[in-house]
């Protein structure tokens, strides 16, 4: 499948050519992403935080696209049925998607910072062509590029839209030219998911998963750690002086005490991802950070007992926002 020439300069978040059926693919389409799970490269072929940006004055933009389904899962609505348009924070306008071909007119509105398009992702929407009218626009410049690996917590899950997910809200508020990896169901810190970081071009790079180690892929605590540090070695040897920020899984009730088939609870899981990045960044890498993940949802924020709210996603954007631009733009990180 191919993608627009006349869209392809204005597309953000995605590191790969189409594949297969696969417009913008969030893993490596080719052999080399063979070697991932089935259900990581499922969740993979959702365009997940891939958008559109672009500067300039015009009235407004029209987007011809074909969608393929309305099927929108578990997460429902929230999986994106419409496009909409944001400058900075602010929702300027938003536009209902048809099923099969369609055109979208979205007013542009005005204002200083770049405009920025999220698709309708969960109908797997394809781009054919970006109009302006009234006016002309051009290719928002490209902010510091973050690689954004997690599970369906980073992917967006219970937010209203994938406008509120938490990596999109930080790009949106902070400048960052954000890759979402959330790989829903899957994100178990496989040693292939690593070899992608590490080839592909970033400022900054975070690594939030442990959750579906618990419980769809069970792991004792010991496994789990030595795996996630073969992980971070992986990707450290891609980046050599690039940011990491280690964010350790956020609150899941059920799960904090309750132990799985190998003896672990997700409490155990935190408390072995927590360790091993605090002896690698003891070790002298001081390019690595982490964050606990405890405390930055509460309990009423999970409306499924797993993910976030609107609510939840915006207070761990506001908690980890600041420190990952700054440490993407050569700064210290601070949470």
């Amino acid at each position: 499948m191919t993608r627009s020439p006349e869209v392809e300069p204005f597309l953000r978040g995605c590191a790969w050519p189409a594949g297969p059926g696969v417009p913008y693919p969030r893993c490596d389409p080719g052999p080399q992403g063979l070697r991932l799970p089935a259900d990581t490269r499922a969740a993979a072929s959702l365009p997940v935080g891939v958008r559109l940006e672009f500067t300039g004055e015009c009235d407004a933009i029209e987007i011809e696209y074909r969608t393929e389904t309305r099927e929108l899962g578990y997460r429902g609505a929230g999986a994106g049925t419409r496009f909409a348009l944001f400058r900075g924070a602010k929702r300027i306008a938003d536009a209902e998607t048809a099923l099969g071909e369609g055109v979208a007119r979205l007013p542009a509105g005005a204002g200083p910072e770049p405009a920025i398009v999220y698709l309708p992702e969960g109908m797997r929407p394809t781009l054919h062509a970006l109009h302006a009218q009234g006016g002309a626009i051009e290719p928002a410049p490209r902010g510091p590029r973050w690689l954004c690996y997690g599970d369906s917590i980073a992917e967006g899950w219970c937010a209203s839209e994938p406008a509120g997910a938490w990596p999109h809200r930080v790009a949106r508020e902070h400048g960052l030219d954000v890759v979402n990896l959330g790989y829903a169901g899957a994100a178990r810190g496989e040693i292939a998911s690593a070899e992608e970081l590490a080839v592909l071009p970033a400022e900054l790079i975070s690594i939030s998963h442990g959750t579906n180690c618990w419980t769809r892929t069970p792991q004792s605590a010991a496994l789990f750690a030595a795996n996630l540090s073969d992980f971070l070695a992986i990707v450290r040897a891609g980046h050599p002086r690039t940011p990491i920020v280690c964010v350790s899984p956020i609150l899941r009730p059920d799960a904090e005490a309750k132990r799985n088939r190998l003896s672990a609870s997700l409490a155990d899981l935190r408390a072995a991802f927590e360790r091993v990045a605090c002896e690698r960044r003891s070790a002298g890498d001081t390019a690595l950070w982490w964050v606990s993940g405890l405390p930055l949802v509460r309990a009423e924020q999970l409306p499924d007992g797993i993910h976030p709210d609107d609510t939840g996603h915006a207070e761990i954007a506001r908690a980890l926002g600041p420190g990952l631009a700054d440490v993407a733009r050569g700064g210290e990180f601070h949470a």
